[in-house]
Parts: C-alpha cells; structure tokens; sequence
C-alpha cells in the first residue's frame, strides 16, 4: 500500500483497517461514539494550526480531520447507511442549494439579499429533512421546535450560550446595554456567595453555571467570542505560570518546593516584568 493524493486511497485504506481478521484490532473495535470525541479534538488542532499561523502542522492537522470523515462514513457504509461519495454529493447539493446567486439565476444581489435568501434556503432545508425524518420512520426531534432549535448541542458550552442568547436576542429578549449585563453578573457572584454559604454543591455549580452563562453574554454585548477571550487567558496563565517556574529553576528549585505565598509573589514579579516587556511584544499587560 501506497501514499497517494488520491481520496480513493484513503478510502482505501480505511475500509483495509476495518477489514475483519486482516485489519487493524483497535480500528475495528471503535464506533460512532467511540470516534466522536476524536473528531471533535482534531477540528480543536486545526484551529490552534490556523491561531499559530503554522501551515506545517495545518496540513497534517487536516488530514488528520478528513481522516475522522472518512472513518465516520466507513462505519456508516458498514450498516448500508451511506458512504463517502453520498457525504460528498450531500454537501456538494447544499453548497449549490444554498448559494443560488452564484450557481443559480438569483444573481447581481446585495448582501442584505443574500442573507435573506440563506436564510429562507435553511428554512426550507429544516422543512424537507423533517419530512425525510418522519418519511424514514424516525421521531420528531424536539430541538427542531422553537426559535432556539438548531444552536447545535455540541459546540463548546461557552460558544453555545453566546448563540443562543443571541438567537433569542433576535426577538428583543436581552439588555440593550452591556453595563446592565455586568449587572446581572454582579447579581450572580452574590447567589454563588449564598449558595456557597449554604455548602449545597449543587447549588453552588448551578450558580457558576448561570455565571459563566451570563459571562458568555457579556462577550456578545462587546463583540468578543468567549472560547477566544477564555483560550488567551489559558495562554496568559500558562506563560506566566512558567515565568514563575523559570525563576525558581534558576534557584534550583520547583513550584512544588515554594509555599503559596512565594509563588504568589513570584507572579505578581512575572506581571511586572511583562509590564516592562520591549515594545512589540506580544506579552500581555493584564
């Protein structure tokens, strides 16, 4: 077997790994479930390969995305459910479906045209896959009902609440000023005080729940996506985490050897030091 630019390969490939008694043991034993969290952290790789600017890895990382298409669609083909051609001729009908003023008669429309006609297109698109639903004898997903139906159930939870506040935004169901929403945050900080009070664990991660969903709404109000404004204060945290660890290393010691307020005060020398970083840095000021 041999490399190939080809997709027929890796099709190949894949349905050889899933071959009984020849293929690969571990390929053999995964399912649908079993592969859904991998999918999920390749799309995770391709988009730290893009924030990097490292287009090395962003070819790998893609590939490593198309392979989880692939495997998907091998194990539907297994069940005769459909395989990788219908995936391509599927999506291949929705982007010509959906963009009737490029491969269609709706041409010369403004952008305000074009995206009412997308979203008439998805409208009818929900209507037809309901009726091949109920054609194919499977329920009525309750989700598909309801202004918020469609705000996917597996986005990430912070990118999922930002899009269904602003779905229901859309019905003038918000604040109109971001000032009230940190409000609102004041007023849950103090529900986790008295939960946290009361020592009822369910309560307390309730409130943070309802903190961090109203966290995800203050991002909106100011136009700032809340995975990428909690991703940068990941990335700010790890570099200054290691600026401690850095200067302890150069005493010859580690983090585990320092008690909490040495490390505290090594972190607040880590921020100044930042502070006074060369103009053009990229170190934050926070």
């Amino acid at each position: 077997m041999q490399p190939s630019p080809d997709i027929a390969r890796l099709i190949e490939i894949m349905a050889a790994l899933r071959t009984p008694g020849t293929g690969c043991p571990w390929d053999l034993e995964q399912d649908f479930a079993s592969i859904a969290p991998y999918t999920v952290e390749e799309a995770y790789e391709v988009a730290d390969a893009i924030a990097r600017g490292d287009r090395v890895d962003l070819k790998d990382e893609l590939g490593d995305l198309l392979l989880q298409v692939v495997f998907h669609a091998r194990m539907a083909e297994e069940e005769g459910a459909f395989s990788f051609p219908d995936v391509v001729e599927a999506v291949t009908a929705k982007l010509i479906r959906r963009h009737p003023h490029v491969f269609g008669e709706a041409r010369d429309l403004a952008p305000e045209q074009v995206k009412a006609l997308w979203h008439r297109i998805k409208a009818q698109e929900k209507l037809d896959k309901a009726a091949a639903r109920q054609a194919a004898g499977l329920p009525e997903k309750a989700e598909d009902k309801g202004l918020l139906a469609g705000v996917t159930q597996g986005l990430p939870a912070l990118t999922r609440a930002w899009k269904l506040q602003a779905r229901a935004s859309t019905v003038g169901f918000d604040w109109n000023d971001a000032r009230l929403v940190l409000d609102k945050i004041r007023e849950e900080t103090a529900e986790i005080d008295e939960a946290l009070a009361s020592g009822d664990k369910a309560a307390i991660a309730e409130e943070i729940g309802d903190l961090l969903f109203v966290v995800a709404n203050l991002a909106r109000h100011v136009d700032a996506d809340p995975e990428g404004c909690l991703q940068a204060a990941n990335t700010k945290f790890e570099r200054r985490f290691r600026g401690i660890e850095q200067k302890l290393e150069a005493q010859g010691r580690s983090a585990a050897q320092a008690d909490l307020v040495e490390l505290e005060a090594l972190w607040q020398q880590v921020k100044r030091d930042e502070k006074v970083a060369p103009a053009g840095s990229d170190e934050g000021t926070a």
